[in-house]
């Protein structure tokens, strides 16, 4: 039994929510998404004095800001988790490229938090060590 090439399975929701948040994020990153957002600031503000300054009217821009702000958090999430795991596939191929590379270092963002702790520790460690095998040059102060 073949497996069906990926080109060939039908889009799911991820797959559409996918493009979609890509290209939101292509627009409301740009120029043109700052400019609008400061042209409803200028005519809410500018609306003011026609709606007395009402609770109703501010509230309308409060409700507007915190529903787009709600929904911005979803879209940079989205935009950061694909950011961060297309960088550690980079790093990961360059780790397995490397010949003197330790490819243990692989996939290292997928360990717990006193496994990282315990890593930085020894390469703190091996810092340190490296500090203190460099010549100094005569313009630097010694290390305390």
């Amino acid at each position: 039994m073949k497996k069906q090439a990926a080109d060939d399975r039908a889009p799911t929701v991820h797959d559409h929510f996918e493009r979609f948040a890509s290209a939101a994020s292509a627009w409301l990153g740009s120029t043109w998404a700052f400019v609008g957002a400061g042209l409803v600031i200028v005519v809410w503000a500018a609306s003011g004095p026609m709606f007395h300054y009402s609770g109703a009217w501010a509230q309308i821009m409060s409700t507007g800001t915190a529903l787009m702000t709600f929904l911005m958090v979803f879209l940079i999430q989205n935009n950061q988790n694909r950011d961060a795991r297309a960088i550690n596939l980079k790093l990961n191929e360059l780790i397995r490229a490397v010949d003197k590379a330790r490819n243990h270092m692989i996939d290292i963002e997928r360990l717990t938090d006193q496994e990282l702790d315990e890593m930085q520790a020894t390469y703190e460690r091996v810092k340190a060590i490296s500090a203190d095998r460099q010549p100094r040059k005569a313009s630097e102060p010694p290390v305390a």
